[in-house]
């Protein structure tokens, strides 16, 4: 009896098949984009020096500012440096579409709305490691040592102070910066090319960074202390007879 070889492969669903599932179905319980959406959710826009359009009695409404926000979020930590590549993301990208309830705005939109609010997307950036914070994605660990002057664990390079913080930060807008313009930039040159690989690493590391050293200040504002170091909390760069001493 001759042997079918189809037999074993898995063959598309029909099309035309009718199907009830939801949007939300297809995004994980532990998707990373929910996080997003729920950073932005539980932001007050006022504050941030959004530019908020005055709804008319005529005339066809705008976009929800948080629509925008959230769409420029996602394609910040996802490379994405183009009002047109953020458009048909909308149109072809299922997070996306979770993300903005299946709304599709057009490149001009997108484009505006970053021309209008770049100081306040510099803001929201800065309140993304407060929400973080808030939803416990961050943690840290204790060791305690007796009073004893001993080498720490804890290098220079990871002992902080206001002015080394503040230098970082001062880095990582300026990165931003640089991103904002590169979107204006692909804009008018309308590229159609992947990502420069090094920009988007860049980004990547900013991203890190503004975690990181928000959370520095935050802490060191908090426990009043003139420095902090974070493999060893207890770690201090102490001076001995004038010389600065090896963290410890």
């Amino acid at each position: 009896m001759p042997c079918n070889h189809f037999m074993n492969y898995i063959t598309p669903r029909n099309r035309f098949q009718t199907t009830f599932t939801s949007l939300d179905e297809l995004i994980s319980s532990d998707h990373a984009v929910r996080v997003l959406d729920a950073f932005v959710e539980k932001l007050d826009l006022k504050p941030l020096q959004y530019h908020i359009k005055t709804l008319n009695s005529e005339g066809r409404p705008p976009f929800a500012p948080k629509v925008f926000l959230k769409l420029y979020l996602y394609g910040y930590l996802n490379g994405i440096r183009s009002s047109r590549r953020l458009e048909r993301e909308c149109q072809r990208n299922i997070e996306v579409q979770w993300l903005l309830g299946t709304l599709q705005p057009n490149y001009h939109s997108i484009a505006d709305f970053r021309k209008n609010n770049s100081r306040a997307l510099r803001n929201t950036f800065t309140l993304y490691v407060l929400f973080l914070k808030e939803a416990e994605l961050l943690g840290g660990r204790t060791i305690a040592v007796d009073g004893t002057k001993v080498r720490a664990s804890n290098s220079k390079k990871n002992n902080y102070n206001p002015k080394k913080i503040e230098r970082h930060l001062k880095y990582i807008e300026e990165q931003t910066e640089q991103y904002l313009k590169q979107l204006d930039s692909n804009d008018r040159e309308e590229q159609q090319s992947e990502p420069i690989t090094e920009v988007k690493q860049k980004l990547e590391r900013l991203k890190t960074q503004a975690i990181k050293y928000e959370a520095l200040r935050d802490t060191l504002e908090g426990s009043e202390q003139p420095q902090i170091s974070t493999t060893d909390t207890d770690a201090r760069a102490l001076l001995v007879q004038g010389q600065v001493h090896p963290v410890g």
